[in-house]
């Protein structure tokens, strides 16, 4: 950040009195720019034992697969923002159920929240913001291709609760950069 959004004057990084970390902080108008963690929604989409994925056809990781999930944008609730980016990436609707996952990736500061969801009807297909949307059974999963380390450890944690029909809130955090495989 440079410039205050209240005032355009040019703002300078320190820790303002009574804090504990740096902000940045307006001289002319005295605000603080506080910035926070993005919250990324989406859901794991289940039919019959199946998994929906879509291939990005955005950037970042364009060209792989991931699950239906975007940042959640002001005046929705998590439900809300999860059932619009499943419907935006694979343009079908899902039956929202229980919140499945939750990443926390502090050196991105991101927190993703991903629900469970049923399939409502199989009209699924691409985008604007997907290449291609396809079911997949845990065989057929192109683990090679995914293109973020949270829909790994989702599906990963989906096939394994899936073996005793037990599916119980995950939290996990991200702490190592992605690297993509060669």
């Amino acid at each position: 950040m440079k410039y205050c959004s209240n005032c355009g004057g040019e703002v300078e990084l320190k820790t303002p009195e009574g804090d504990n970390r740096d902000r940045y902080c307006c001289p002319d108008c005295s605000s603080i720019h506080y910035q926070n963690p993005k919250l990324v929604v989406g859901t794991l989409p289940v039919e019959e034992n199946k998994i929906l994925l879509c291939r990005r056809g955005i950037n970042p990781r364009y060209g792989l697969w991931t699950l239906p999930a975007g940042f959640l944008e002001n005046g929705e609730t998590i439900v809300e923002g999860a059932f619009r980016e499943t419907l935006e990436e694979t343009s079908t609707e899902v039956e929202i159920q229980s919140l499945y996952t939750i990443f926390d990736i502090p050196y991105i500061s991101q927190i993703y929240l991903i629900y469970l969801a049923r399939l409502k009807n199989h009209d699924f297909g691409p985008t604007a913001e997907s290449l291609e949307v396809q079911l997949f059974d845990e065989s057929e999963i192109p683990w090679n291709e995914l293109a973020f380390p949270f829909v790994e450890r989702a599906l990963v944690y989906y096939f394994k609760d899936q073996k005793n029909s037990t599916f119980t809130l995950k939290n996990e955090t991200i702490e190592v950069p992605y690297k993509p495989k060669s």
